[in-house]
């Protein structure tokens, strides 16, 4: 039962890890928007793309209201998973660096 628990709980939160939307994105582009909000940001690294994502979140038009987005107990959930994009990112560092040599940055909106 734990582990059937335990296979769920990180099936449900690597569908919305940084790192896995931008390991592989399709036509080397990716958008970045909070809740219609675009990023200001053009391009971010393959290197630490997962951490760089959740960077480029923070780093996006003005808001009117105070909005830190979703959280848990007051933890903005962006933080997070900026905690688990930086463990995915190393795991996944030695195809990074080859993608980043190959194909180059990754195109914001």
């Amino acid at each position: 039962m734990k582990k059937a628990f335990l296979t769920l709980s990180i099936s449900i939160f690597s569908t919305s890890c940084a790192t896995v939307k931008t390991i592989n994105p399709e036509d080397n582009q990716i958008e970045i928007t909070h809740r219609g909000k675009k990023s200001y940001c053009e391009e971010i690294p393959r290197i630490y793309s997962g951490t760089s994502y959740n960077f480029c979140l923070l780093n996006s038009e003005p808001s009117e209201t105070v909005n830190t987005g979703s959280t848990i107990n007051g933890v903005p959930i962006v933080l997070l998973d900026s905690a688990f994009s930086v463990a995915a990112d190393t795991v996944v560092l030695p195809y990074t660096v080859f993608a980043q040599a190959k194909f180059g940055n990754i195109e914001v909106n």
